[in-house]
């Protein structure tokens, strides 16, 4: 099985979520979106896989969050996912993509169903 989990080994939810998958036995690959930001197209396959609008995957608490003004309802679902791809720090996660689907680790647990 392939395994692909968008981490930020500083955040405790995204170590707690790989050490899970870990514990299985399984070794995911590893993107640091932080350093390698995913695409427009890697977003729009992700937010298709985890059921989410683009503002549901964003972090809201973040500074380029209120910054770039994207509370604003008026922005598109192609303005926020374009400020993802800018700014990756917006993006939440961890996220875990495998060929069962895509999930949110926040529980960490909630990866478990397609491992």
């Amino acid at each position: 099985m392939t395994i692909t989990i968008f981490h930020n080994p500083r955040c405790s939810k995204s170590r707690q979520t790989l050490g899970l998958i870990e514990e299985k036995g399984l070794t995911p690959t590893i993107v640091e979106y932080l350093k390698d930001a995913p695409t427009k197209a890697t977003l729009k396959t992700l937010l298709k896989e985890l059921g989410l609008k683009p503002r549901d995957l964003m972090r809201k608490g973040e500074a380029v969050y209120k910054d770039l003004n994207l509370a604003d309802g008026n922005k598109t679902d192609e303005e926020l996912i374009e400020a993802m791809v800018k700014n990756p720090i917006l993006i939440e996660r961890p996220i875990v993509m495998t060929s069962k689907g895509a999930r949110l680790g926040r529980p960490p647990e909630s990866v478990l169903e397609i491992l």
